[in-house]
């Protein structure tokens, strides 16, 4: 064995020493997500459910009588109608955060953001030594593309952070499903570093894969501000109308408010659209460098139009009466599962042109 081999073999290890390092400190900043849950103040629901009747509560109609000069006939001069916003949220205040507010919560969060950064440091240096290994784009197979993916993940969530976004709230979600994401790479979804096939061979790869792990990572964080809209909006319901809340009641209270998570949600799904469109466009180009033609319905293809779709469908439903709110959030669950099943069932279960998973 020469020792160029060697070498290779030896930061290929230490990419994999790097997985499991960043994975064993993300489960630190996991333990201090929930503690920053656990030690934050809850809200009283009384307060909140106050704050939310008066904001869905319609205001009292005040006529203002005017009598015309001259003793003419009295003008009723009537108020604007403010109605609810457009995606049928109320307008209450968002919630305190993660840490309510208190020291205690808060010292946990800061501990939980500045250990999720090593992690992250940790694993960009394990997808960097991977890709120096065999000298090219770290993502032939889906062990490369599912850490790297779960890289990038936290990395937009890490940019929000410092462009002073209010967004810890996505901490404790994003790295449980990080770590579930590394955990299934590293045991079903493991791939030792080898070249890749002739395919791949192409500056394409660094185009189309890279736009399509950034689409799904943005769209990830799309989803789950999507997910908890749908559990805050019924209890924000649940509280206008005087019923009595969930035993979650004290988690969603520190919650952003119903409106701002679909604001959230519709802004990061409408930004990252035309980056998934380019990504099948680029993938289109680059099929047809390597087989002959530009669209051949591979499942890989077909389902990527799927994605795009519905996520279309989710964004015109966003501009259409009477499909806004949680008719177009779920519409946004549904797009988002396609892209999960072009992500894994594709890969893993049906055969095609795509099929480098190394399952």
């Amino acid at each position: 064995m020469n020792l160029a081999a060697e070498t290779n073999e030896s930061l290929a290890h230490f990419s994999n020493v790097l997985i499991y390092s960043a994975m064993a400190v993300y489960t630190l900043a996991f333990l201090a997500h929930i503690a920053e849950w656990v030690f934050g103040s809850r809200s009283a629901v009384g307060r909140t459910a106050a704050a939310i009747t008066a904001a869905s509560a319609p205001a009292a109609s005040k006529v203002t009588v005017r009598v015309a000069q001259g003793g003419g006939t009295a003008v009723l001069e009537r108020p604007k109608i403010v109605t609810r916003s457009a995606a049928g949220t109320r307008d209450v205040p968002d919630g305190p955060g993660a840490a309510g507010g208190t020291e205690q919560g808060d010292l946990y969060g800061r501990i939980a953001v500045g250990l999720t950064v090593l992690a992250f440091l940790m694993h960009f240096a394990a997808v960097l030594t991977r890709a120096l290994s065999v000298q090219r784009a770290p993502w032939g197979n889906m062990y490369e593309f599912s850490t790297t993916f779960a890289m990038v993940a936290v990395g937009v969530y890490l940019t929000l952070l410092v462009l002073k976004k209010n967004v810890r709230w996505i901490g404790l979600p994003l790295v449980t499903t990080v770590l579930l994401d590394l955990g299934l790479a590293v045991s079903v979804l493991y791939t030792a570093s080898d070249q890749l096939v002739p395919a791949l061979h192409s500056y394409w790869l660094w185009i189309h894969v890279s736009c399509a792990i950034i689409s799904g990572a943005c769209l990830y964080l799309g989803a789950v501000a999507t997910l908890l809209y749908l559990f805050r909006d019924r209890h924000e319901e649940k509280l206008a109308k005087g019923e009595q809340p969930g035993r979650f009641a004290s988690v969603l209270e520190r919650l952003p408010a119903a409106g701002s998570l679909d604001k959230f949600a519709y802004r990061i799904n409408a930004t990252i659209f035309p980056l998934w469109t380019f990504t099948i466009i680029a993938g289109a180009i680059w099929a047809e460098a390597a087989w002959g033609r530009y669209w051949g319905w591979d499942p890989k293809e077909v389902w990527s139009f799927i994605t795009w779709v519905a996520y279309a469908t989710y964004l015109h439903a966003r501009a259409t009466a009477g499909w806004k709110g949680r008719k177009a959030a779920y519409l946004a669950l549904i797009a988002f599962g396609c892209y999960l099943f072009n992500y894994y069932g594709v890969n893993i279960f049906i055969s095609g042109k795509h099929s480098y998973a190394d399952v």
